[in-house]
């Protein structure tokens, strides 16, 4: 069966063919449904091979790709335990968003369109997880990228909206670079880019490499980028100006999650150098701190949601940098199940309220969109951490790993942990409780979703709730499943990292103190937005040090001084001096000179035939006299 996995990504593929070549003047509900049904597809084609793998690898070799001298690659796909928990996570929460995005975008006129790019972005982030070399990977890796321009900026009248798309487009491109030389590097020292090829070689390398921490750090450059952590994660948050299904899709279940994945595939290059690991470490604990900090006092509900994303991808590098590659797949899998369902959800919140994302003119929404309401309480339950819900086994797992690192780096996660619980319930409350602070006709017009819509709620809240029990950790009595099902793709490195371990009850003292230090964020938030009805303080009200966090430390303002600002003076320099002076007189000065130079040649050109006879003669003693002379 593994011989028709290429099928996963064509159908995508083909989905997108025909969305784009057919008629508009087909129904916009066939569209949706052929959208949706390819993805199926792939998701019950996945589904199979999952079910059926007993943790072995195959490679699919398709046909020759690149062949020019000592290079030889061919487009070939992997099938083993951690491509097929990725394509999982794709195809399964893709179908879900497909689905969900036939009743959100329906009365777009562009609707056709949309389709056509959701399903082109599965096709690139399926050929990003199941290529069996970098190149391959490289591929969907900027093939995600695209489409993450084309659908941020789907709406291009607005020009916020296409300035969104371009910054995530131009930073994106920053880190690829780090991405491309790190390929290089990958291809001189090993002279292969196959991933078994480059692996196999790689375990006869030393701890601490030089060569080693070149090519994990060049390719950590291109992680940065995409998976939007420090400096290069400020395009994500503005990244949620696309359509809510596209949020959903790049925050949840595509584009950021590649840079994880391609450091949990490169697992023995980044165990083989621990600087790297250490400089991952610190980049996603800062990220996650950072990112929290700024949700407290961000009021657009999809904001709120986007930097909850950078803080919890951050979570996920911590993971890959305390050398617990398992742990940071099972975050990425869990927080793509209530990730999504909390675009989704607000999506049905922004719906409801005829297109408002202010929580601050919301507020008692409870009881108008019940569905809505019980489905987003319960991914915000699974985001903050509390038992049994999955983002509490996945971020357990994950700060255990560190506190065998460094009890410190264990207290700032669970700082970060208790603000993600603070912002996450601030979110609920404001929205959902309390009185409703919009205007009357929001408030007359206010309605639940239709089906096709809560639906995938419904789906997604299920998984957020028993996503966790992939892989329960033995001292709460579980097997570790994903753990033992991943084991083939991350033995080399257990191997050859020491890890110290902890006791149960140590492990059960710091679970207790996680979920209860969670509690009192919850609680402080239950007094501040419901006990004393406290809404978000005017920008101009705020100390110093809360307008600081509000505009979001003024980074983005900082890359404009420093990057945009003498980028556009240098470049209106060279324009001026360079282009118009130097270049344009270049070409305009030779052109002169010939049109002066052919003026003059042309009064030679009396038309008198005595002028050219005494001309000719002339000549002719002026030749004889130099044949005399020299």
């Amino acid at each position: 069966m593994e011989n028709f996995a290429w099928l996963i990504p064509i159908f995508p593929l083909a989905g997108f063919l025909l969305i784009a070549l057919l008629p508009k003047s087909l129904p916009k509900g066939f569209f949706g449904a052929l959208a949706a049904s390819t993805i199926l597809g792939s998701f019950l084609l996945s589904a199979f091979l999952f079910l059926n793998n007993q943790g072995e690898s195959q490679t699919i070799r398709l046909f020759d790709w690149i062949h020019s001298g000592n290079l030889q690659i061919p487009f070939s796909f992997l099938i083993d335990p951690l491509s097929l928990m990725m394509l999982l996570v794709v195809t399964g929460i893709g179908f879900l968003i497909h689905v969900y995005s036939i009743g959100y975008m329906i009365h777009d006129d562009r609707f056709q369109q949309f389709m056509s790019y959701l399903n082109l972005f599965v096709f690139f982030m399926l050929l990003l997880v199941m290529g069996d070399n970098y190149i391959v990977m490289f591929t969907g890796w900027e093939g995600v990228g695209l489409c993450s321009y084309l659908l941020i900026g789907f709406w291009f009248k607005n020009t916020d909206y296409n300035n969104a798309a371009k910054k995530a487009f131009i930073m994106n491109r920053i880190g690829d670079l780090g991405f491309i030389l790190g390929i290089f590097l990958i291809w001189i020292t090993f002279g292969s880019v196959n991933y078994a090829d480059v692996f196999s070689s790689a375990e006869g390398f030393t701890k601490g490499n030089t060569t080693l921490f070149a090519i994990t750090m060049l390719l950590f450059v291109g992680a940065m980028g995409k998976s939007a952590q420090i400096p290069l994660y400020t395009w994500l948050p503005d990244a949620m100006a696309g359509p809510t299904p596209v949020s959903a899709l790049i925050h949840a279940a595509t584009m950021v999650t590649a840079g994880i994945y391609m450091i949990a595939r490169s697992n023995i290059l980044y165990t083989l150098s621990p600087d790297t690991l250490n400089f991952i470490l610190i980049i996603g604990m800062a990220t996650a701190l950072m990112a929290a900090t700024i949700g407290l006092f961000q009021n657009d509900i999809k904001k709120v949601l986007a930097y909850s994303t950078v803080s919890q991808l951050g979570y996920m590098f911590i993971g890959l940098g305390a050398g617990a590659y398992t742990a940071g797949v099972f975050h990425l899998v869990t927080h793509a199940f209530f990730k999504a369902l909390l675009f989704l959800g607000a999506g049905s919140v922004i719906h409801a309220m005829g297109g408002e994302q202010d929580i601050r003119k919301m507020g008692g929404l409870k009881g108008h969109i019940p569905v809505t309401y019980w489905t987003f309480l319960l991914a915000t339950i699974a985001i903050s951490g509390l038992p049994p819900f999955a983002g509490f086994f996945s971020k357990d797992e994950i700060l255990a790993h560190v506190y065998t690192k460094s009890p410190i780096l264990w207290g700032f996660g669970i700082l970060g942990s208790m603000l993600t619980a603070f912002y996450m319930f601030r979110l609920l409350f404001l929205t959902f409780f309390g009185s409703f602070r919009g205007t009357k006709h929001q408030l007359e017009h206010l309605h639940e979703s239709p089906l096709v819509m809560t639906a995938p709620l419904m789906v997604l809240a299920v998984l957020s709730v028993v996503g966790g029990f992939l892989n329960v950790p033995e001292v709460l009595g579980g097997g570790e499943s994903l753990k033992h099902f991943l084991k083939p793709v991350f033995e080399a490195s257990e191997l050859r990292s020491f890890e110290p371990h902890i006791s149960h009850t140590t492990e059960m003292m710091l679970m207790g103190l996680a979920v209860l230090l969670a509690g009192v964020s919850i609680f402080m938030a239950f007094t501040t937005y419901l006990t004393k009805k406290e809404l978000p303080t005017d920008e101009s009200e705020m100390s110093w040090f809360q307008r600081l966090v509000y505009n979001k430390y003024y980074v983005d303002e900082i890359y404009e001084s420093m990057f945009v600002k003498p980028l556009h003076w240098l470049s209106g320099k060279t324009e001026k001096y360079v282009e118009k002076e130097i270049i344009d007189g270049a070409v305009e000065g030779s052109g002169t000179f010939t049109l002066t130079l052919s003026g003059l040649i042309r009064q030679l050109q009396t038309g008198h035939i005595g002028f050219y006879l005494i001309a000719m003669v002339l000549a002719i003693a002026f030749i004889f006299s130099m044949t005399v002379i020299f």
